[in-house]
């Protein structure tokens, strides 16, 4: 038996704004809200244990320091890496410097809060 990843939480000072940024990125929707501000969100009609893991967007007041251990990795779907990009920048991803020497295949993006995330080349078939 092994395991399978149901949700990854980001703390954040904002969850309602990155809440929206994220569910624009990957076409999720809102499916839970705690009492302590924390957002849920994941695929449109489908709860928690789905295939894709749902993305919980913790309050926090802890600043963020320095580059997180652990980032998100993201592929286009219905468009190439270069309209993907496009739209991500829109929804208010800004490029991010974490020393790539520019011959990489994925751009290098932050959120509205700063954390790292990447644009891969390649697209992947919607779940």
């Amino acid at each position: 038996m092994a395991c399978r990843i149901s949700e990854l939480v980001l703390d954040c000072a904002d969850p309602e704004r990155l809440a929206a940024f994220w569910s624009g990125v990957l076409g999720y929707v809102e499916i839970e809200r705690e009492a302590d501000g924390s957002i849920a969100i994941g695929p449109p009609g489908i709860d928690f244990g789905g295939p894709q893991p749902v993305l919980v967007l913790s309050a926090s007041s802890a600043p963020k320091a320095g580059k997180l251990p652990l980032h998100i990795d993201v592929n286009p779907t219905d468009r190439d890496q270069d309209a993907e990009l496009e739209r991500l920048l829109a929804l208010g991803a800004r490029p991010a410097d974490v020393g790539q020497t520019g011959e990489e295949r994925w751009h290098v993006l932050a959120d509205p809060e700063g954390n790292e995330f990447c644009l891969l080349r390649s697209r992947l078939k919607p779940v």
